[in-house]
């Protein structure tokens, strides 16, 4: 089963959290240089774009065998969207792809074989887009949010808080890691999610997502036992 599946990695210079986060030294590779690489190992993905207001990454980038796109300053803020990009990318480009796969650098602990099998569950499937998520505490379910007149009501309904937690439904958190949709589908919305989105679950340790010195050093531990 051929598809044309395009692969985008946002990749911009600004940090306000760790400064310069995408390039990173970790394990030896700069961050970004761990997404690059399972996303050109993947037996699916056709191409791999790394899209960046820095040329300093897009350098790095390029080191690493990844086509690039310099991005324009004004979808380079810190309230610039990953759909805003995704959509400049595919403006920006003249091939047209069934897919799309966005693959934030912050995950690096996804790997090739987390997006092939990803793909195989999507493609499986009836559904246009894919998620991958990690399993998170029900309990959650049983919380009460206050409603315009003051009153409160079940975030999901007014039964779950009252449920045992055994019984309540499996909750899952998106982790960042992967997600996947049909080119047609996201065109219409400008959005990744659509009304037959499914999950694909992956293990907590995997699902670690970048964002403050503490979870670099996870990380590499992680790396580390593995290697």
């Amino acid at each position: 089963m051929t598809k044309s599946i395009l692969s985008i990695i946002p990749a911009r210079g600004g940090s306000k959290g760790l400064l310069k986060k995408n390039i990173l030294d970790l394990a030896g590779k700069p961050l970004l240089a761990w997404s690059i690489e399972a996303s050109l190992n993947s037996k699916y993905i056709s191409k791999t774009i790394v899209s960046s207001d820095s040329d300093e990454i897009l350098a790095i980038a390029q080191k690493y065998d990844s086509d690039i796109l310099k991005r324009p300053n004004e979808l380079s803020t810190d309230f610039s969207s990953s759909e805003i990009v995704i959509k400049n990318v595919l403006e920006s480009i003249e091939e047209k792809y069934e897919y799309l796969i966005l693959l934030q650098p912050t995950s690096p602990l996804r790997n090739s074989n987390d997006i092939d099998i990803a793909f195989e569950k999507l493609f499986s499937s009836t559904a246009t887009a894919l998620i991958s998520v990690q399993e998170y505490d029900n309990k959650i379910l049983k919380a009460f949010k206050e409603n315009d007149l003051g009153y409160i009501e079940g975030i999901s309904n007014n039964q779950f808080p009252f449920i045992r937690r055994q019984e309540l439904p499996k909750t899952y958190l998106s982790n960042g890691a992967i997600y996947i949709i049909k080119v047609e589908e996201f065109l219409k919305s400008c959005s990744l999610f659509t009304d037959k989105t499914i999950s694909f679950v992956m293990e907590a340790k995997k699902s670690i997502d970048l964002d403050t010195k503490e979870d670099l050093e996870k990380i590499a531990s992680e790396i580390e036992k593995k290697y």
